[in-house]
């Protein structure tokens, strides 16, 4: 199995970061990827991507925090290109429920990170809510590249899948996968191919159930598995095989 977006750099994960590896060890986790999501989260990343040779990590401004971090694709592709273990661009896309951050400078941004993507045919991780259209809209001006897309806990219609399909996209479960109100996302996930989808925590956010309302950690991504099984009606161990397969194919390849 593996983690292919938690925040290591985030509490309580941080300050228990031996223990919470040793957990995720002790279930059979082979990697874990820890996402920047500012500036000054990309320089905690960067230190704790040395601490253990199973945590690799990324680079990148979420769009909440693109009101306050000013990122060029020349930096990206720099600190991309100069740490071995920095192995996708983002977390980056576009938020408009929360509305963090002004919707242009969130656009900005995200075209910024797809050019760096580009330049590094790094894998691009996305965030989208409430922004289907728009999000599809600026991917698509850029088909022609073959971006690397990953779809970061993917919550979207399967029209919008559909269409992410097109473009040869990833899309990434979370525990949202486990919640008893989310039959559509479930159906969504019935329908995507299996050799397009890996698994997350995104913790210490969205803990699967039965930890639902506790602060997650990547070794609850097992009930996330449990799950993503019994949605596609196969083994576990399948899952568990393919969507590694999945995960190392996208970003060493």
């Amino acid at each position: 199995m593996i983690d292919s977006h938690c925040h290591l750099d985030h509490e309580p994960l941080f300050s228990d970061l031996s223990n919470i590896l040793k957990r995720s060890k002790n279930i059979g986790i082979e990697k874990l990827l820890t996402i920047s999501t500012s500036i000054e989260s990309f320089e905690r990343v960067s230190k704790i991507v040395e601490r253990d040779e199973m945590i690799y990590g990324t680079i990148g401004i979420h769009p909440h925090e693109t009101k306050n971090n000013n990122i060029t694709s020349d930096f990206i592709i720099k600190n991309y290109n100069k740490n071995a273990k920095i192995i996708g661009i983002g977390e980056t896309g576009l938020d408009f429920f929360y509305e963090n951050s002004d919707r242009d400078d969130q656009i900005k941004s995200f075209e910024t990170h797809i050019e760096a993507a580009i330049a590094t045919n790094a894998p691009l991780i996305i965030h989208s809510r409430s922004a289907e259209d728009e999000t599809f809209s600026i991917l698509n001006k850029y088909k022609n590249k073959k971006i690397k897309i990953l779809m970061h806990c993917f919550t979207g219609s399967k029209n919008f899948a559909e269409k992410l399909l097109d473009l040869n996209a990833f899309f990434s479960a979370s525990g949202i996968i486990t919640f008893k109100n989310s039959f559509d996302l479930q159906e969504t996930f019935k329908f995507i191919p299996l050799n397009k989808i890996l698994v997350e925590t995104d913790s210490p956010f969205l803990a699967p159930v039965p930890n639902r309302g506790k602060k997650n950690e990547p070794s609850f991504i097992d009930f996330t598995v449990k799950k993503l099984a019994e949605i596609k009606g196969v083994n576990k161990s399948e899952i568990d095989k393919i969507t590694t397969t999945n995960f190392n194919n996208l970003f060493f390849n």
